[in-house]
């Protein structure tokens, strides 16, 4: 019944720096746009076919999940270049690897993966085929 995931949506305390990580440091696109009822300007992140959605804590639009929290995602991200590329990436914008290169089992396969945290301490696993 389920094809693929579309978007899901990341609530945030800091918004700069929550924009920050994800352009500059996993290298994902801003987009701007009005979406909502009413209509509002909404802000997402976008890589691949799929985007992640930009609520900003206490100012979240409708409808929104039961209790969103900063802090409560645990993200894995297959990368488009090698891990050893991700990894002396996230050095170059002192991004510290809290874990790995570490072997895990990802959704199709065997992963190898590092991981870090955004600014709201969401755990992001970023990947690549083992």
């Amino acid at each position: 019944m389920i094809d693929h995931l579309d978007h899901l949506v990341l609530t945030t305390f800091n918004e700069a720096a929550c924009v920050d990580f994800y352009t500059r440091v996993l290298g994902m696109t801003l987009e701007s746009f009005v979406g909502g009822t009413p209509p509002v300007g909404r802000k997402a992140f976008k890589f691949g076919h799929q985007k992640i959605n930009l609520h900003v804590r206490g100012k979240e639009f409708e409808p929104k999940a039961h209790t969103p929290v900063p802090g409560a995602l645990d993200l894995c991200f297959i990368a488009s270049i090698a891990l050893d590329q991700v990894i002396e990436h996230l050095h170059a914008a002192n991004w510290p690897i809290i874990e790995g290169p570490v072997l895990r089992t990802g959704a199709t396969r065997k992963i190898r993966s590092v991981y870090v945290r955004d600014p709201d301490l969401n755990l992001i696993e970023l990947s690549e085929p083992a």
